[in-house]
């Protein structure tokens, strides 16, 4: 009864810029540091290198969002640059992950463009790829639009579709051929451009996950949900796709021992690897998802 408003009341915490401006200050904290690996490209690859020796492949993300100025945009793109430098330099099995409101989408399309093409053109020297986060529903289009554009130029970059989005059915048909990541969502939408029911969301979820398989396409399949997981090792092994063509993904810190096993089954398992000091919305959209998960909060708070 009490797991709907606890959501809504940790996406009310996701969106709050002052709790968000604070939390840079408080370092990790609450919790966090049980998900958020680090605050510095150097410890975050120091942990990448860590998942690398257990048989896991990673993706780093540079936490933050919504950039309000060039400054800070042109930061973040520098940010992802040097994380790419790390990630080779280390030698890790290591994709870049990323989000286009950082990199000044909400200031100007173009720049934002500018500062992606830098980037995807970075990790293309590295023989690396970039994934565009999908952030919430009134960025879907210009997402698409820019991975479009991008696509022009470069093949290692794609983006994530969100299962609870009704839109999402058309869109991976329309993606056919493009890397991507399905997941079923984490922002709060309205009933108009979302379901809201959760077995809704995870039909559609694996709608997707068909339909993106059966076309040949590379498909990352992030989700913690082990029915869904064995879900699609059957539709696999029924359609004779090859484990090549598609990987499992899941959060850092998260069900770390149904990664491990999926490794010793012979699947490729991504982490998804946030670190930085502007971790507080991150983690209150992980609580979001699963109230349940305000335990680690709890037990940070506590030993505090």
């Amino acid at each position: 009864m009490l797991e709907q408003p606890m959501k809504n009341f940790f996406m009310f915490l996701s969106q709050n810029k002052a709790m968000n401006t604070a939390a840079k200050r408080w370092g990790l904290q609450f919790g966090a540091a049980q998900v958020v690996a680090g605050q510095t490209i150097d410890s975050a690859v120091e942990r990448v290198m860590e998942l690398n020796a257990q048989g896991l492949t990673c993706t780093l993300d540079h936490l933050g969002e919504f950039a309000s100025t060039k400054e800070e945009a042109l930061e973040a793109a520098e940010c992802c640059l040097q994380t790419l430098d790390a990630i080779e330099a280390a030698g890790a099995n290591c994709n870049l992950s990323l989000k286009m409101t950082q990199l000044g989408l909400d200031i100007s399309e173009d720049f934002c463009i500018d500062n992606m093409r830098r980037i995807v053109s970075r990790a293309k020297q590295y023989n690396n790829f970039v994934r565009i986060d999908m952030e919430d529903y009134s960025h879907c289009q210009q997402t698409l639009t820019i991975l479009a554009e991008l696509r022009k130029e470069y093949d290692n970059v794609g983006t994530v579709i969100q299962a609870y989005l009704h839109r999402s059915l058309e869109d991976i048909k329309a993606l056919q051929g493009i890397p991507l990541r399905l997941v079923k969502g984490a922002y709060k939408e309205s009933p108009e451009v979302a379901y809201q029911e959760k077995a809704k969301i995870d039909e559609n979820y694996f709608s997707l996950i068909k339909l993106h398989l059966l076309s040949g396409s590379y498909t990352a399949v992030a989700t913690h949900d082990h029915h869904i997981i064995e879900k699609v090792k059957q539709f696999v092994r029924e359609n004779n796709i090859p484990k090549s063509q598609f990987e499992f993904q899941m959060l850092y810190g998260f069900r770390t021992n149904l990664q491990v096993e999926l490794v010793k089954q012979g699947y490729t398992m991504r982490v998804y690897v946030p670190f930085g000091n502007d971790w507080f919305g991150y983690f209150m959209r992980r609580m979001a998802e699963r109230p349940q998960n305000a335990a680690f909060a709890l037990r940070g708070f506590f030993s505090k």
